[in-house]
């Protein structure tokens, strides 16, 4: 087997790469993937927990936290990237929800979800191939990190 990919995490970005391999669609890549990890993550901060202290956000941190230990089992420096962006994404939806309400939350998080998928779409017809997630579901939760994977080579870190 190549050296390159004795890791799972080589695997799958090795198998998504070969679906992304435009200029012009890994660039909407860059944009939309995170905006679309965004807008999940605040669509689900909109679920509602009746009858604790929970008014909203306990499912999204219980996804991020379940898909943090995915991204980290796959790769410890991949795992703090994440970290970093999740910590991010539930202050950003804490923020939103404090200063607008969940409404503005939620009807957010929509929009950016249509638009980014409308771009993500668009990108692939530009490819020529269809999305990764067409194949096999767990490339839904590779894309991020493959984003992140792409600024980690471009600062020069170890993944």
């Amino acid at each position: 087997m190549n050296a390159t990919l004795e890791r799972p995490i080589d695997r799958w970005f090795h198998n998504y790469s070969g679906d992304h391999r435009n200029d012009t669609n890994q660039l909407i890549h860059i944009f939309a993937v995170p905006a679309i990890l965004w807008s999940v993550v605040a669509l689900v901060w909109c679920i509602p927990v009746f009858g604790t202290m929970f008014q909203s956000g306990i499912w999204a941190g219980l996804a991020m936290f379940a898909t943090w230990m995915f991204y980290n089992r796959l790769s410890r420096p991949i795992g703090y990237g994440m970290l970093v962006a999740f910590f991010t994404i539930g202050c950003s939806c804490r923020l939103i929800e404090q200063t607008y309400g969940l409404q503005t939350l939620l009807y957010s998080a929509i929009t950016v979800f249509v638009v980014a998928w409308i771009a993500q779409f668009i990108g692939h017809k530009i490819e020529g191939k269809k999305p990764s997630f067409l194949t096999d579901l767990v490339y839904l939760l590779i894309g991020p990190i493959w984003v992140l994977s792409k600024f980690y080579r471009k600062m020069d870190w170890k993944y």
